[in-house]
């Protein structure tokens, strides 16, 4: 049974960092492209950041470039996002998806983000 299981959410001031972790079960990330979205209250689904398999290489949405850094750590077969210099924008439930395009049916149930003045 595939799963995902996100974890690292919490309240934290504007400027600040956090590290959100995605377990997976039922698949291996390494074989998968893997993606965190990103949904503000009231919004639609926010792509944030795909790391293909095969070459791992990294694609970032423009409102995250710089900030964040997608990884995965394959003998833990976990996905990870750190975010630097959070901004108020960055308020949200995040969801790490499997696959590198919409409608990302397979994702978990989200970790909320807060971010405050």
């Amino acid at each position: 049974q595939v799963q995902l299981v996100e974890s690292g959410g919490d309240l934290v001031h504007t400027g600040g960092s956090l590290r959100l972790s995605c377990a997976a079960s039922g698949f291996r990330i390494s074989e998968s492209f893997m993606t965190w979205l990103r949904q503000a209250p009231g919004q639609e689904l926010e792509w944030i950041a795909t790391i293909y398999s095969g070459n791992y290489a990294r694609r970032y949405a423009d409102s995250v470039m710089g900030r964040f850094i997608i990884s995965r750590d394959n003998a833990k077969n976990t996905l990870n996002l750190q975010m630097n210099d959070l901004q108020s924008r960055g308020t949200g439930v995040y969801f790490c998806a499997r696959g590198n395009l919409p409608p990302w049916t397979t994702r978990g149930q989200g970790t909320q983000v807060t971010v405050s003045e």
